[in-house]
């Protein structure tokens, strides 16, 4: 299984950043996928995740800002971010599995919003 985040960036309060989570090895389509995130000194939280069926699931900080999707042929979760907030700020990972945190195994992606 390997799992490659990317999208990540410097953005500004309010801004905007859609990061995507490319998979291989393994059948994509047979999981959920969920991103998780890691603030500067906190663990790990639960951000959204995606079922097979592409039912989702938010945390409360994000609801109504961001917004996951996959695309079953190109083996890519997406999450796209609006109306980023300072709080945003943190390392991102995708992880195979519905609801599921664990330590990533991946690089993650920084995402930086500050003035």
């Amino acid at each position: 299984v390997q799992l490659v985040e990317s999208g990540g960036n410097l953005v500004q309060p309010g801004g905007s950043l859609r990061l995507s989570c490319v998979a291989s090895g393994y059948v994509f389509g047979a999981y959920g996928m969920t991103w998780v995130r890691q603030a500067p000194g906190k663990g790990l939280e639960l951000v959204s995740s995606i079922s097979v069926r592409s039912n989702t699931d938010y945390a409360d900080s994000v609801k109504g800002r961001f917004t996951i999707s996959r695309d079953n042929n190109k083996n890519t979760v997406f999450l796209e971010m609006n109306g980023l907030k300072a709080e945003d700020t943190g390392r991102y990972y995708c992880i195979r599995g519905w609801k599921t945190v664990h330590f990533p195994g991946s690089q993650g992606t920084q995402v930086t919003v500050t003035a």
